[in-house]
């Protein structure tokens, strides 16, 4: 049994394949650490899982890589406006690295709660 996913570049679905036989590697950006993760959010990481756990189940060794954001986001979607991490900071009287840490534990919990198997790598985009 295949996999069939749908390319938006070529508007059809068709049978996946992948670059390296028998290998899959894929990137999933993580969350930016300032805050809990709301639902909308975790979405995202459901999904990701459900396509690790699919591909593994159909025999592929799979890398999974997933970054975290823990400085640099700022709040506006132009390039100006306040870094969220360093608002975080100051509303809370903590050091961004404090901020990082209990959001980035509050984040892993929060996969553990809903059986995310954790990737393989997790970065950080400093």
């Amino acid at each position: 049994m295949g996999l069939k996913v749908f390319n938006t570049m070529g508007r059809k679905m068709q049978d996946f394949e992948s670059v390296k036989p028998g290998f899959v590697g894929f990137y999933g950006c993580g969350p930016t650490v300032y805050n809990y993760a709301h639902i909308g959010n975790l979405r995202a990481y459901v999904f990701l899982d459900v396509l690790d756990k699919t591909l593994s189940y159909l025999g592929y060794k799979i890398k999974h890589v997933m970054n975290i954001t823990d400085v640099g986001h700022l709040t506006g979607d132009a390039d100006d406006g306040d870094d969220k991490m360093v608002k975080t900071a100051e509303e809370r009287h903590q050091s961004v690295l404090d901020v990082a840490k209990f959001y980035t534990d509050a984040f892993m919990a929060d996969i553990d709660a809903l059986n995310i198997r954790h990737p393989d790598v997790i970065c950080k985009a400093t």
